[in-house]
C-alpha cells in the first residue's frame, strides 16, 4: 500500500515545484519514491503469475523519471507531480502494449493499452481489428472489462476525424480503426491508494485488460 506521506509529497511538490525546494526535500522524495517502487513490485510479482511476460521486470524497469524534459514545453516546472510505472514486455521503453499505473493526487488512475504507436505499428493493430473485429469486439464488451473499465478511451485527440488510408466508413469496426491510441482507464480516488487491499485492486484492473494487451501485441507481432 501507498502511505500517506507519498501523497503529501506529491502534494507539496504540486504547490512548490522548484529545485530549491526539491533538493531541501530529497529525502522525503526519496522515501516516497521507494514506497512507490515497492508497490510495483508487488503488482509485479501478483500480476506476474498471470502474466508471465512482465514476471521477470523490476520497478526501475517500469517507472518513469520525477523529472520533467522541458527544452520543448511552455511550463518550465522541473518535476512531474506524479509517479507513473508502465510494466510491459521489455519494460517502458519497448514498443509493446502494457499496463500502466498513475499515482497523483486527485487524478489517480489504473490502466494501460498501447499510447500513439509509431507508423508502422498502428498500421499493423488497424489491420488486427479489422480482420479480427469479432474477437476484439468480445474482448472489450466482456463483462468484467466493461464493469472497470466502461469502454475504450476515445477522446477527440485520439480519434480521426475521418477513416484512414484503405479503410471505408461502413466498416463495422471503422470507430476503432480511427483510434491513434488504444487504452482504457480506471480513476481511482485518494483513499484507494492508501487502502491496504491497492495491490489487489491495481491486478484485478490488469486482468481484465490482459485480454486487450495480447490482442495488441499480436498484431505488433505480426
Amino acid at each position: 500500500m501507498l502511505q500517506t506521506s507519498t501523497l503529501k509529497f506529491l502534494k507539496d511538490l504540486k504547490k512548490n515545484n522548484t529545485k530549491e525546494w526539491f533538493d531541501t526535500n530529497r529525502k522525503i522524495y526519496e522515501s516516497a519514491k521507494q514506497n512507490f517502487e515497492a508497490l510495483v513490485q508487488t503488482v509485479i510479482t501478483q500480476h506476474g503469475k498471470k502474466d508471465e511476460e512482465i514476471i521477470a521486470l523490476k520497478p526501475k524497469d517500469c517507472m518513469f523519471r520525477i523529472n520533467r524534459d522541458v527544452r520543448f514545453s511552455k511550463d518550465k516546472s522541473p518535476y512531474k507531480t506524479n509517479f507513473g510505472a508502465f510494466i510491459n514486455k521489455g519494460g517502458k521503453k519497448s514498443i509493446y502494449a502494457g499496463y500502466y499505473f498513475h499515482c497523483e493526487p486527485g487524478e489517480n488512475f489504473v490502466g494501460g493499452g498501447l499510447w500513439m504507436p509509431m507508423p508502422d505499428a498502428l498500421k499493423k493493430v488497424r489491420q488486427e481489428i479489422d480482420y479480427c473485429f469479432d474477437e476484439f469486439s468480445k474482448i472489450i464488451t466482456n463483462k468484467k472489462f466493461k464493469t472497470i473499465y466502461g469502454e475504450v478511451h476515445r477522446g477527440e485527440d485520439m480519434l480521426l476525424s475521418r477513416p484512414p488510408k484503405g479503410y471505408r466508413d461502413d466498416n463495422p469496426a471503422i470507430e476503432f480503426i480511427k483510434l491513434k491510441s488504444f487504452i482504457a482507464m480506471q480513476k481511482l480516488g485518494d483513499k484507494d491508494m492508501t487502502d491496504k487491499n491497492i495491490s489487489k485492486k491495481i491486478c484485478n484492473a490488469f486482468d481484465a485488460l490482459q485480454p486487450m494487451i495480447k490482442f495488441l501485441n499480436r498484431a505488433l507481432e505480426a
